[in-house]
């Protein structure tokens, strides 16, 4: 891949000194994906989704801890089979706890992939915009050792962004 990049620099960097100068631009997709009004919509959008169940599983985690801390004040004072009825209860607690938190993160996962999938689909509108208004001839996203601030545009696809909704 670097090879295929390389040679590809290489002749357009020698077919220019040949024909008409060749105008490249470069873009920090990290960067864009951070700051993008949309992905900003997307995390708020997440964020609300998922309030319920998070909440749900901080109160179930509280119900444990009160649990666990109630068994220590009165597990001396208890028999051991009541002890052990209790640690039993506290035990399943904490694997349904688990479980949900798996759950909620891999649901938390893939809508953040989803969400991110439709980010990217405007950030290559909006590179694409920019680059024909702008007369780019190459835009590069990544692979790149180093592009300085005059090939770099991911401002100006940041600002084309906020113009698509």
């Amino acid at each position: 891949m670097k090879k295929c990049i390389a040679l590809v620099l290489f002749l357009i960097f020698n077919i220019s000194t040949v024909s008409a100068e060749v105008k490249i631009g470069f873009v920090e997709i990290q960067k864009i994906l951070k700051s993008a009004p949309q992905t900003i919509k997307a995390n708020k959008k997440l964020e609300k989704e998922f309030t319920k169940r998070t909440a749900k599983l901080k109160k179930a985690v509280k119900k444990i801890n009160a649990k666990e801390s109630q068994l220590k004040k009165d597990g001396m004072t208890m028999s051991e089979s009541d002890r052990n009825k209790k640690q039993k209860e506290i035990q399943g607690l904490k694997i349904d706890a688990q479980r949900t938190e798996r759950e909620v993160r891999e649901d938390i996962d893939l809508r953040r992939r989803e969400e991110i999938a439709k980010v990217q689909k405007q950030v290559n509108l909006a590179v694409e915009k920019v680059a024909k208004e702008q007369n780019y001839d190459l835009v590069l996203y990544q692979g790149v050792a180093y592009a300085g601030k005059k090939v770099d545009i991911t401002d100006i696809v940041i600002k084309a962004l906020g113009d698509i909704k």
